[in-house]
């Protein structure tokens, strides 16, 4: 079995399963587990590499509307690494390869190689996206107690919540800061697991934009700074560069903290069970232990 990886999360996925022997190839992200790191990278960004949120919009949208491809595939790397399988998605053209492209490709490789596309929006589509990645490289077992341990670890979150009748804090969680999203997908599903309500974000559909004076009407009394691809030191940098923006003082006396949103929750793969678990550290202190310091900050 000879994997590329066109998907952070499907790496991650990889590696969880017990499979990392068998990547050979992975995406200009992945950078989850370490031992992944010594791969073939395989991806190209035609993103600016720039801290700026509105010219990393722009950009997107300029290729977008040229019809420009935002990744693109190292067919000759590709084609010297023999794979057996490709690991892509279909979910979003804006974090990673397009399905079209890759599954061209593989047309073009003799022997064309199986590719697997993920594409959960939930939990439940992240579990089924494990089992997939599983049933494709051979490891049913590996995903039947990963899933298990997955399972168990927000069914205890569940059951600390309800035994103690904890209150529900009001979340927003910032997937983009400009223009301003909130998060859609799995995002409003992690905060409710972790024993909050999403204020406006819609659990399994897009993340949408939305306008400043919503989210304030909307009265979170935590606000979450997790742009998408982010680590938790840029996300910590945004959120405070938002404070000291005369239209985000609305959060003065509110609970604000910044997320490593590679680690937590951008990635549909198993860490999004830490980010429950990291949520509820924050939405209930005294029920769970301390956040880990690689996971969040608080801002204010």
């Amino acid at each position: 079995m000879r994997i590329v990886s066109l998907l952070p999360a499907a790496t991650e996925i990889v590696a969880l399963l017990g499979a990392t022997d068998h990547l050979v190839g992975i995406t200009h992200e992945c950078d989850y587990p370490d031992v992944v790191r010594s791969r073939a990278r395989v991806t190209r960004s035609a993103l600016p590499h720039a801290h700026d949120p509105s010219a990393i919009d722009a950009a997107v949208r300029d290729a977008q509307a040229g019809g420009v491809a935002l990744f693109t595939l190292d067919e000759k790397t590709i084609t010297a690494l023999h794979p057996t399988a490709i690991l892509t998605q279909e979910l979003c053209e804006v974090c990673a390869v397009r399905e079209a492209d890759v599954r061209a490709l593989a047309a073009r490789l003799a022997p064309p190689p199986a590719v697997v596309t993920l594409g959960g929006t939930s939990l439940d589509g992240i579990y089924a996206d494990i089992r997939a990645v599983a049933r494709a490289i051979g490891a049913d077992d590996e995903a039947d107690e990963l899933l298990a341990g997955l399972r168990d670890r927000v069914k205890h979150v569940h059951s600390t919540l309800k035994a103690a009748q904890a209150p529900r804090p009001r979340v927003a969680l910032v997937e983009w800061t400009d223009p301003l999203y909130v998060a859609g997908h799995w995002g409003p599903e992690q905060i409710a697991r972790a024993g909050g309500i999403d204020v406006l974000g819609v659990a399994g559909a897009h993340s949408v934009p939305v306008a400043m004076d919503a989210l304030r009407k909307a009265d979170p009394e935590i606000v979450l700074f997790a742009p998408c691809g982010y680590s938790l030191e840029r996300a910590a940098a945004e959120g405070r560069r938002c404070l000291a923006l005369p239209q985000w003082q609305w959060l003065e006396g509110r609970q604000v903290w910044a997320l490593d949103a590679n680690g937590l929750i951008s990635r549909p793969g198993p860490r999004v069970v830490e980010g429950i678990e990291a949520m509820a550290s924050i939405f209930a202190p005294t029920l769970f232990s301390e956040i880990e310091p690689w996971h969040a900050v608080r801002l204010q």
